[in-house]
């Protein structure tokens, strides 16, 4: 089975008849992949230490803490409180968190089909988002209270939905039949 790096590598032999590409270089790649947690209804401190604490352990990366840009009484938000954290992987990080979305989290998920391909937009990133993290192996089952969802933006170097959806179907991103 080849590996998502390997399929990166050899995706121009196989995209340069339907995308007209006639130079390597001009082959879709990966640039980054970000993972977003919003924590904005978690008051308790303790709360957000586990979601920062699980999301370290999903993506084997430190992740930044993102603060309110501005305070807002109505939902009690002061300038400046923790309001999610985010993630972003690049290079060896970025291919094996890919590996283990595409073959082992998505397959747990319940009821998956594939992946709309109206999560491509007209840059060429994809979004997916997780209703819970618990999909994730690293995560302990034993804590299910403290479930929590995440947003998995893939950025491509595609130049349009078509190209972008091309190359994440070589990639092996599960879509839906359509």
């Amino acid at each position: 089975m080849k590996t998502t790096k390997e399929k990166q590598i050899g995706a121009f032999k196989d995209l340069k008849g339907p995308l007209g590409i006639e130079n390597v270089m001009q082959t879709p790649r990966l640039v980054k992949v970000v993972v977003n947690v919003g924590t904005g209804s978690f008051k308790d401190k303790k709360k957000n230490e586990v979601v920062l604490e699980r999301l370290m352990k999903i993506t084997g990366q430190k992740s930044s803490v993102r603060g309110a840009k501005k305070s807002i009484a109505s939902f009690k938000v002061r300038q400046g409180d923790t309001v999610g954290y985010q993630v972003t992987l690049r290079g060896k990080r970025m291919l094996d968190f890919l590996d283990r979305l595409l073959n082992v989290a998505l397959p747990r998920t319940k009821d998956f089909k594939g992946l709309p391909t109206s999560s491509i937009d007209e840059m060429g990133n994809l979004t997916i988002g997780v209703k819970e993290h618990t999909i994730f192996p690293e995560t302990p089952d034993e804590d299910l209270k403290d479930v929590f969802g995440l947003s998995i933006t893939v950025v491509t170097t595609a130049t349009d939905k078509k190209a972008a959806e091309l190359f994440l179907k070589h990639l092996g991103f599960p879509f839906k039949k359509s």
